[in-house]
């Protein structure tokens, strides 16, 4: 009978999505995933198969994780429409300013994975994983700036899809911009100018 597993599989799997996310997948070697997560490599490869499965399974961790917080904030009945969406771009800057307060940008993982087409026709799960995050990310953005076109926070002649994709597009654009250390302040007034259009 195998040995039960010494390890937590959660952190492991936080551990490496903290990897990934800065270095990407062909910069971050074995060495640092298990230093970084605290086991073994046969420990590791015993319990992902290899680097590839944990990166599949990494991902799918890094943005359950992200929707989980965002969808708390962007489905909050508790704020107009906009203030969800100002909401979500101070979440995205505190998280740039804890991971510059660690030694380095914290970067995404998803923005990562789509800049890299080798990665997603490299396993087409990837693909699959990341197209299912765009349309469901989308449709929280979407539902968004509904409820602020609603609470009239958001002007009614703005298309909601548009919207979303124009959100998705800024917050990625800061995630780029803070790894080249801009502070917070600029990166906030940056994201609040380019969703002008939509907050006014």
């Amino acid at each position: 009978m195998g040995r039960p597993r010494t390890f937590d599989e959660i952190a492991v799997l936080d551990a490496a999505a903290a990897e990934f996310r800065v270095h990407g997948f062909a910069d971050t070697s074995t060495e640092q995933l298990c230093g970084a997560a605290g086991v073994r490599r046969s420990s590791l490869y015993n319990a992902f198969i290899s680097k590839d499965e944990l990166f599949v399974r990494a991902l799918e961790h890094y943005i359950d994780t992200i929707r989980e917080r965002q969808t708390a904030l962007l489905a909050d009945d508790g704020l107009r429409g906009a203030d969800r969406l100002r909401a979500l771009v101070d979440l995205i800057i505190a998280e740039e300013q804890t991971a510059a307060c660690q030694g380095h940008a914290a970067g995404c993982m998803v923005v990562q994975s789509f800049m890299n087409p080798d990665l997603r026709e490299r396993d087409e799960r990837i693909a699959r994983i990341l197209a299912r995050d765009l349309r469901e990310r989308s449709s929280l953005l979407d539902g968004a700036i509904r409820a602020g076109q609603v609470d009239g926070s958001i002007p009614e002649d703005v298309d909601p899809d548009d919207g979303a994709l124009l959100v998705s597009t800024v917050i990625s654009g800061i995630r780029v911009t803070a790894q080249a250390g801009v502070d917070a302040e600029t990166l906030r007034r940056i994201a609040l100018a380019g969703l002008h259009a939509l907050l006014g």
